[in-house]
């Protein structure tokens, strides 16, 4: 019996749906009698963990007082849902709608102290500012005071929660997170990497359907296309600003689910979200390379090369690609792919993996990454396969060339090698070469990952100096004072962040001062 590409690319999701859920994560969901239950929600990815600054609005922690009279010197949200109105992009139910939520949260507001005062108002500023500029647009509103509205409900009755907490409200599917001084934002990663999570479940078809039509919904115009922004600001970005992350994950849950539920708008909305990858930034995250293209993690921030947020991306492209036979997809993911090809060697430094080009990855990043270099070698691999099924059928002669995915298996191989191998920490020759007391004594070594390190120095036996730091690979420095001539023991323990352990030691013999 032939295989045909229907057959194959069953075969294809019957085997993602095989891999199962990711592990589940902590949600708090606010109840409609405003008690706040904590559940484990099994189809949720993890959080992440800041690497960038959260950065709240200025007036975030001022008085209502100040922010009222800032918004009275430029255009404000009520005038511009008035102006919207005025000129037909919304009609008068929409306008009122819209702004009972608005005053609504103003009056919560008024009544808040504290910390939820200050998360509120961290919001509202938000979207003040949003309106002063001119980018309240009518496609943005649904989005803008469904989070107003939120965290009115969330700062009314809900605990206090700290950085990265996921919270969700019942009735509800999407997935919100903390960002302190500006309160819950919608998390888009999360959101639709739930999705991709209740895909994988095999079970829960209709709370899929729920949850991607709710997410729909909340898309804006962007690129010339759709995109989902975010509303809060982060390492410097002002909002609205997309991420080829979470755009990516979304395309890839859209695909997903247009076959297994057999519906085909949802491969509309995700042509529609490659508008993004089109486009540079600030509007898009496309970069233009020699090699094809770098899709940019921030929109906000085209200096900056995230790796695992580029893979997963493309790994949403080709998935898109693949179950919507989209040539304009396979062309998007084969100019990101080309110069993936390129840029994986260097966050390969021989011993852990970077995060991006100027720093490594914790352990939390490094797995993330070794796995989605897992998920794209695993991909390839089958693709390669299925072509070569599909020749060997009596297939269509041409086939879109599949790249070779031999460099990302093996760098996800030796990621998790690293996992289990010792930092190295190589000792130079102390400065200066004839240490005398009294003067400064610098002992450089030579670190091969991010670990944990504890130096030590002894004289006879007694303690001299010591420390213990976080530290980066590459030359760190063990730095003394000897306060009398002698022979000095010197030990430098590194423990990576797997927490293999070395330790090496060395002597520094001292003169006597002149």
């Amino acid at each position: 019996m032939r295989a045909t590409p229907i057959a194959l690319l069953a075969a294809a999701l019957v085997a993602l749906a095989l891999a199962g859920p990711a592990a589940g994560a902590p949600l708090l969901v606010l109840e409609p009698d405003g008690q706040v239950t904590a559940r484990d929600d099994r189809f949720l990815p993890a959080p992440d963990r800041p690497v960038g600054r959260v950065t709240a609005p200025a007036s975030a922690t001022a008085p209502d007082g100040a922010v009222g009279r800032a918004a009275r010197s430029r255009r404000t949200v009520r005038g511009e849902l008035a102006r919207l109105r005025d000129a037909g992009a919304i009609d008068a139910a929409t306008h009122d709608r819209h702004r009972d939520t608005w005053d609504a949260a103003q009056r919560t507001l008024r009544r808040l102290t504290g910390r939820r005062a200050v998360e509120l108002r961290g919001v509202l500023r938000t979207v003040d500012e949003v309106a002063a500029a001119g980018a309240l647009t009518a496609a943005r509103l649904p989005a803008v005071f469904q989070t107003v509205a939120r965290n009115r409900q969330w700062w009314a009755a809900g605990r206090l929660v700290g950085y990265g907490q996921r919270v969700a409200f019942s009735g509800s599917r999407l997935v919100w997170q903390s960002y302190p001084g500006q309160g819950i934002q919608l998390q888009w990663l999360g959101t639709f990497g739930k999705a991709n999570g209740l895909f994988l479940s095999g079970d829960h078809d209709p709370e899929l359907r729920a949850l991607l039509d709710e997410a729909v919904a909340l898309a804006t115009p962007r690129a010339g296309g759709l995109a989902w922004e975010s509303w809060f600001r982060f390492d410097g970005g002002r909002p609205p600003w997309v991420s080829a992350l979470s755009q990516g994950t979304a395309v890839q849950a859209l695909s997903r689910a247009a076959i297994r539920l057999g519906h085909g708008p949802y491969f509309d909305t995700a042509r529609a979200a490659l508008g993004i990858f089109r486009t540079p930034p600030p509007t898009g995250v496309r970069v233009a390379t020699d090699a094809g293209a770098h899709y940019l993690i921030y929109s906000f921030a085209p200096r900056l090369r995230v790796l695992n947020g580029f893979v997963q991306s493309l790994i949403g492209l080709r998935d898109f690609a693949t179950f919507a036979n989209d040539d304009g997809g396979r062309a998007l993911f084969a100019d990101g792919e080309a110069q993936l090809r390129r840029e994986v060697p260097a966050y390969d430094t021989g011993a852990w993996s970077m995060y991006s080009q100027a720093r490594e990855s914790d352990l939390g990043y490094h797995t993330l990454l070794r796995d989605f270099l897992r998920n794209l070698c695993g991909r390839l691999t089958d693709d390669t396969a299925r072509a070569a099924a599909a020749q060997a059928a009596g297939g269509a002669t041409a086939t879109p060339a599949v790249p070779d995915p031999a460099l990302y298996c093996g760098t996800a191989e030796r990621f998790t090698g690293y996992l289990r191998t010792r930092p190295v920490v190589t000792l130079r020759a102390a400065r200066p070469a004839r240490a005398r007391a009294r003067r400064g004594v610098t002992v450089p070594y030579v670190l091969s990952k991010i670990s944990t390190v504890t130096t030590r120095v002894t004289r006879a036996g007694r303690p001299v100096a010591g420390r213990t730091v976080r530290l980066g690979r590459g030359t760190q420095a063990l730095r003394f004072t000897p306060k009398a001539p002698g022979s000095y023991a010197i030990s430098v323990r590194a423990v990576d962040l797997a927490g293999n352990a070395t330790i090496v030691s060395g002597a520094v013999k001292v003169a006597s001062a002149k």
